[in-house]
């Protein structure tokens, strides 16, 4: 692609998510949801006009730091703590129950295979994918909705987060499983430290950080050095200690979220998102997925892919919910907002394709799933929290 031909797709991208983004709006649905369907519109999908790019891909990259980090930065810490052992269990329930039944679902359609023999690990990967949640989706609707500082929203992040660790961690174990050389020990050993010196450091920082608000309050140079953080940590979470990147960015969020200026440093976060970074990923979705390469030989197992996905993270979420205390339209709000899958989904899908696995032919069901979750879960999770519907029950933290 020639350096000004990113310009062409830029402009393109930009005024397409906005303009049906807009419109989204004005039909009472969350803003994102016009964004994905214009990626799809522009994409090779329908008009052709846009193309995926590895520049495309690294925008869209910076885009879910910055709405992690702005998640973050909106996380009260004393709801962190009330929710830390429920979002734990949540997430647990979130990746055990869809590798389950996504592992099953492979062998009902290409047969069950004993242990140790190929097609039980491709089964077992197909599974694995089912495990991921991308929570950047949640938590942009929840910030339009303005509930994502609620115990609800906090929860949903927490495990979200958590959720992303244990599958990391499960990736780890079954590519250990298919390949001996594999040290799976030292994967639970680098992201605990990560969790450990992100404690210790943490601490400093924001030591450093107030010391700089007091200083200087309501200046630019505050959320410019902790958009800087944010970075770091993403950089060093990948790069030293295995963790997804947006763990890094979420956890500075949470580091800086105290600070006086937090709300400051959110708010000038949300201007490079809304004006660039955020249009760009949520439109890269709908550009990945190509409808006219389907195969019609999969479709099916597409359809009950997508099926499995949505409702093995509902039910094994939103029954975690209950069994943690949480009532009535809350556990389906949990359940739902723990559904969508995004870059996770796919980096598990390009391991497997990597280690050899699957076959390419399965990353369309990939795309589906995640088309498909990126669209309903903003729908329906305005529809819980509209004004019309009942509110549930408020949970309170009863324990010491």
């Amino acid at each position: 692609m020639e350096k000004y031909e990113v310009f062409r797709s830029l402009a393109i991208i930009i005024i397409a998510a906005k303009f049906f983004g807009l419109c989204a709006r004005k039909l009472k649905a969350p803003q994102v949801v016009g964004e994905i369907v214009a990626g799809l519109i522009v994409g090779p999908s329908i008009l052709g006009l846009v193309g995926y790019s590895d520049f495309l891909g690294y925008m869209a990259e910076i885009g879910v730091m910055l709405l992690m980090f702005t998640a973050g930065l909106e996380t009260r810490i004393s709801d962190l703590r009330k929710t830390g052992f429920k979002a734990l269990l949540i997430a647990c329930a979130g990746v055990f129950i869809p590798l389950a039944c996504g592992t099953v679902l492979y062998m009902a359609f290409y047969g069950f295979a004993p242990w140790g023999d190929e097609e039980f690990y491709k089964a077992l990967f197909v599974g694995l994918i089912l495990t991921a949640t991308s929570v950047s989706i949640t938590v942009q609707t929840l910030k339009e909705l303005g509930k994502i500082s609620e115990f609800v929203g906090t929860t949903i992040v927490s495990a979200a987060i958590i959720d992303d660790v244990i599958g990391i961690l499960v990736l780890t174990i079954v590519i250990g499983i298919k390949d001996p050389a594999q040290d799976i020990s030292s994967t639970f050993l680098m992201s605990g430290l990560f969790f450990l010196v992100s404690l210790v450091f943490g601490y400093l920082f924001y030591r450093v950080f107030k010391r700089i608000d007091k200083r200087w309050p309501h200046t630019r140079r505050i959320p410019i050095i902790g958009l800087a953080l944010c970075y770091v940590m993403s950089y060093c979470a990948q790069k030293y200690f295995g963790v997804a990147d947006i763990t890094g960015a979420y956890v500075a969020g949470v580091i800086l979220s105290s600070l006086d200026d937090s709300t400051y440093i959110s708010r000038k976060m949300d201007i490079n998102s809304y004006m660039i970074f955020g249009p760009v990923f949520f439109a890269s979705i709908g550009l990945q997925t190509d409808i006219k390469s389907v195969d019609p030989s999969i479709l099916l197992f597409s359809l009950c892919f997508v099926l499995v996905g949505l409702l093995s993270k509902i039910i094994g979420c939103g029954a975690m919910s209950r069994v943690c205390g949480f009532k009535g339209r809350d556990c389906l709000k949990i359940g739902i907002g723990m559904m969508t899958r995004g870059e996770v989904a796919l980096i598990v899908a390009q391991r497997a394709l990597s280690v050899g696995a699957l076959s390419g032919a399965y990353f369309t069901s990939v795309i589906f799933l995640i088309v498909v979750s990126s669209i309903l879960t903003p729908i329906f999770l305005k529809i819980l929290y509209s004004d019309k519907t009942p509110k549930a029950e408020v949970v309170t933290d009863t324990t010491s």
